[in-house]
């Protein structure tokens, strides 16, 4: 019994301290992306109301207008592109095609988004894409599930080979990956990062935990120029209004002198 309760408690302290320690493989931030529109794409076994809900709520706090549609079939099934057709029309339907927006991918979610943004024009009206937890080179976890979306998520595997011979439709588009090395889900969890991204590495216990993780929430937050972000720094910068310097008149001293 005190084995036992020993262990638990290392184990309580492990994942009190993963959950609370951050450290980015590129330090650098970027300059923050304009944006007044989220896309935020689900993962395996998801729906709209099942991820991405904290930071959804602080993106509309600050004015930003974010949608999460709910892909069919959750489990992928019938393939990741039959998913990503779905969150073309999604899109489509909310936004005119000259309204751009910021896409935000969760696991699997972050393949999908891919494949809308490479394959079918997504490209052309998405200002910047952010990954959590998505295995762009795939996860051996994948040989332990059925469907057409978990081959094409399997390390080597032909979707995945075809994908990345389109990343060039991105351009020049900003990106950024956030990975755990306690991620069990994707293995190994170096596949999380992604080679023409800037990569963050987070210390949270599991994999499901990422998209609510509060480092990775306020980082995302930190590289976005929301625009109750935007009004605060006009602002201050208004505020920041240099006043005339005063002119000083230097008065010479006739004491001494004779006349």
């Amino acid at each position: 019994m005190r084995a036992m309760k020993k262990a638990l408690a290392c184990l309580a302290a492990a994942l009190s301290l993963a959950g609370s320690a951050f450290s980015a493989e590129s330090s650098t931030l970027s300059q923050p992306i304009p944006v007044r529109r989220v896309v935020m794409v689900h993962g395996i076994f998801q729906n709209e109301w099942r991820c991405f809900g904290h930071l959804r709520r602080e993106l509309e706090a600050r004015g930003v207008e974010c949608i999460c549609p709910s892909l069919k079939p959750a489990d992928a099934r019938n393939g990741l592109p039959a998913l990503a057709e779905q969150l073309k029309q999604a899109v489509d339907a909310k936004w005119k095609p000259n309204e751009h927006f910021v896409l935000i991918g969760f696991s699997m979610g972050g393949l999908v988004g891919r494949s809308y943004l490479q394959d079918l024009g997504g490209a052309s009206r998405c200002d910047g894409i952010i990954t959590v937890a998505t295995p762009h080179y795939g996860t051996r976890t994948a040989w332990l599930w059925y469907g057409e979306g978990a081959h094409q998520m399997r390390p080597g595997s032909d979707w995945l080979t075809k994908l990345a011979s389109t990343e060039y439709k991105l351009g020049k588009m900003p990106a950024v990956t956030y990975r755990t090395c306690a991620d069990l889900m994707i293995v190994p969890s170096q596949n999380c990062n992604w080679a023409r991204a800037e990569n963050v590495t987070v210390s949270c216990p599991i994999h499901a935990l990422m998209s609510c993780n509060p480092d990775v929430r306020k980082d995302i937050l930190n590289r976005l120029a929301t625009p109750a972000g935007m009004e605060t720094a006009s602002r201050q910068k208004a505020q920041d209004v240099t006043l005339p310097a005063k002119r000083v008149v230097r008065q010479t001293s006739t004491r001494g002198k004779k006349s």
